[in-house]
């Protein structure tokens, strides 16, 4: 059962945050990978901190891509260009590693046939969650849903020069009291920038600037606002000068909260970013959202988590489970049984359905990199195709 009287919390980070940088390059490097070969195989991960990045890549595929130059890109994209970490004077160290070509013929998940696609089981096991609650228009929990917005604006501020002496390292937090298990106020605001080290400002003007050019904007339009009790605190630590690599390191995959549902429901522990579509770790988290999207699409629960388990060697999940914490108006099993008459959980399915390989090439500027900050999930600014509710009407 979900409790009904609590206060929860999430954070959400900006793209200049070191573990976002890393994400997105690990995704910018899929992207180029699948732009050139869409049956490439990737895992790309990375590490950076004062004045270098560390990419560990291993690659089967038949195209070319210069991995320290798309790396540079992506830093200077973001927009770091003090001395201490920059685009042009950070050394990118990698290790890479190219795996053989897979001796069986590449096959388009598009077209396969049933026998096909059962043939194509899962190549890591996991356990994969996906979850949707009925709090915003997008299905996603209030707290991560106002956080990702906050960081949204807090990289818009920056990049439109409303606030041009922002750095690009950020992090929100916002805490949401719930009463009868619905959002019923909101608790508290964190804001925490950065600035350029020629253009610090105070405190006092920070807070000022970032409640009309950040706070006031993101609440314009929401049901629940900040009211005389909201506790809003802005850089509580003091100032931050430069921030980013510079003050702290970034790892791939250490924001997998950020990445899903701010811990309001569960998430696997495993790295969304940087591994191709064959890695049911990241493909079946977004088969389970859309999963769980359209249940509560449906009406059938006002939340809902999909627990999908896999096995080496097996396509079909070994285990599909639900939970819609009390909130369901038909059992959990039933609801269980409903999407597995509906939904197809094999990898090579999920992949076909949702056109991963060659989403890439459909994305202009790429796709993958996309998600690797403000969230893989709840996305409105994204067409996902794991963030559709075509399906609700067969399960209602």
């Amino acid at each position: 059962m979900m409790k009904q009287d609590f206060m929860f919390t999430s954070e959400s980070v900006t793209e200049g945050h070191p573990d976002k940088l890393c994400d997105q390059v690990s995704d910018a490097l899929l992207d180029r990978f699948l732009q050139q070969d869409p049956f490439s195989r990737v895992v790309a991960e990375c590490a950076v901190s004062k004045g270098i990045l560390f990419i560990a890549a291993r690659f089967a595929s038949a195209g070319s891509v210069d991995i320290p130059e798309v790396a540079r890109q992506v830093i200077a994209q973001i927009g770091y260009e003090h001395t201490d970490f920059n685009a042009r004077d950070c050394t990118v160290m990698t290790s890479l590693m190219e795996l053989p070509s897979p001796p069986y013929p590449n096959l388009d998940e598009r077209e396969m046939d049933e026998e096909e696609i059962d043939a194509v089981t899962a190549k890591n096991q996991g356990n994969v969650f996906g979850f949707a609650c009925n709090q915003t228009a997008a299905l996603m929990p209030l707290p991560i849903w106002l956080s990702h917005k906050l960081a949204r604006r807090l990289g818009a501020a920056r990049l439109q020069k409303q606030l041009s002496y922002l750095a690009p390292d950020g992090k929100t937090q916002v805490g949401v009291e719930y009463r009868d298990g619905r959002p019923n106020r909101i608790h508290s605001i964190t804001l925490v920038a950065s600035q350029q080290s020629n253009t610090p400002r105070g405190v006092r003007s920070l807070r000022d600037d970032l409640y009309q050019h950040v706070i006031e904007p993101v609440f314009l339009n929401e049901q629940l606002r900040p009211d005389a009790r909201t506790r809003i605190f802005i850089n509580p630590d003091g100032p931050i000068i430069d921030g980013g690599p510079s003050l702290h390191s970034g790892l791939t995959g250490r924001k997998s909260a950020v990445d899903t549902y701010g811990e309001y429901s569960r998430h696997a522990e495993s790295a969304l970013s940087g591994k191709d579509p064959s890695r049911i770790d990241r493909v079946g988290a977004y088969a389970a959202r859309y999963a769980a999207k359209n249940v509560v699409a449906a009406g059938l629960a006002q939340a809902c988590e999909v627990h999908l388990a896999y096995s080496l060697g097996m396509a079909r999940p070994v285990s599909v489970q639900v939970d819609s914490f009390g909130t369901g108006r038909v059992p959990d099993a039933d609801i269980a049984d409903r999407i597995q008459a509906h939904f197809d959980f094999r990898p090579a399915a999920i992949i076909g359905a949702f056109n991963l390989r060659y989403q890439p090439q459909v994305f202009r500027g790429g796709f993958y990199r996309r998600l690797a900050a403000y969230g893989h999930v709840g996305r409105m600014d994204v067409g996902l195709p794991w963030e559709g509710t075509d399906k609700a009407p067969l399960l209602g």
